[in-house]
């Protein structure tokens, strides 16, 4: 049996086969590809791009866009900024991008989330406060707010992997805008002046609820062109503590402080109407043809 076995393999020329001629049969095969090469090409990191880069004015608008995404890749964008007093903002809403990997929020609407729709500013003007009732005020406008923003991939906003971020200052004085403190006689207020040489129309700025002295409104109206005087009329300094009684002649004397300033050329009231609606009744100061503006 073996013999014959053993001519069976002569006779087909098997028998000069080794183990290292079988060797060749046991690594895997070596395939060659003709033509160009089928790999799938790689993606590069994803880009936030803001206009103006790093800084703006808090009333400027601020561009925001997306570039080198996969094509209508799903992604959220999240806003975050904490105020004076630590208290934090947020908002966020999803969108998708083109065709072509990009996301131009000037473009592309928001499918959902803090906002819906066409809004090139929502992510700062949707901001709402993890405390409830809680106001997003700007007490010291020689500081910005920093917000934060940031990228995520798909429509979580608390589970998308971070894709790309931004840091950018929203300014509340334009440079060289001038802030000038007044305490001249019973007035209590802060003078905002563009940064050109006079003379500007000049606006006073009260608001109402709380008192104190918001210059906020001032010193960006100031990069206008404006000079404005923030003015407090109760619960600051040695002001009354409350707004129980008020007497027109201080706020007679805080236009006539900015009529005879010699960077001025004319004076706007600009009054909040609930809590100092007797300003808006006749002439309440005689001698006085200056505007008047309600809000």
């Amino acid at each position: 049996m073996g013999a014959l076995s053993l001519a069976v393999l002569r006779a087909r020329g098997l028998h000069q086969w080794t183990l290292k001629s079988w060797g060749r049969f046991s690594d895997p095969p070596q395939l060659r590809l003709s033509g160009p090469s089928t790999r799938a090409p790689v993606r590069t990191a994803a880009t936030l791009s803001l206009e103006p880069a790093g800084r703006s004015l808090w009333d400027e608008p601020l561009r925001i866009a997306v570039h080198r995404l996969a094509p209508r890749q799903p992604v959220t964008l999240r806003a975050a900024l904490r105020d004076e007093k630590g208290a934090l903002f947020r908002a966020h809403a999803r969108y998708r991008a083109d065709a072509a990997g990009r996301l131009d929020l000037q473009r592309a609407p928001a499918l959902g989330g803090s906002f819906a729709g066409l809004e090139p500013m929502g992510l700062l003007w949707a901001m709402q406060p993890d405390r409830p009732f809680w106001r997003l005020l700007k007490r010291d406008v020689q500081t910005p707010f920093v917000v934060e923003l940031e990228v995520l991939d798909g429509h979580e906003p608390d589970q998308g992997k971070l894709l790309a971020s931004a840091v950018h200052e929203r300014h509340f004085l334009a440079p060289g805008v001038r802030r000038v403190p007044v305490r001249e006689g019973r007035v209590r207020a802060t003078l905002f002046l563009p940064p050109e040489p006079g003379p500007f129309p000049g606006i006073v700025d009260l608001f109402g609820v709380g008192g104190g002295l918001l210059e906020y409104r001032a010193s960006l109206l100031a990069g206008k062109g404006f000079a404005v005087m923030a003015l407090a009329y109760y619960n600051y300094d040695d002001l009354p503590k409350s707004v129980e009684a008020m007497h027109l002649e201080y706020f007679e004397e805080a236009v006539n402080y900015l009529l005879s300033h010699p960077e001025r050329s004319l004076a706007v009231m600009q009054v909040w109407r609930k809590h100092v609606g007797e300003l808006t009744r006749g002439n309440p100061f005689p001698g006085w043809s200056g505007q008047r503006k309600e809000i």
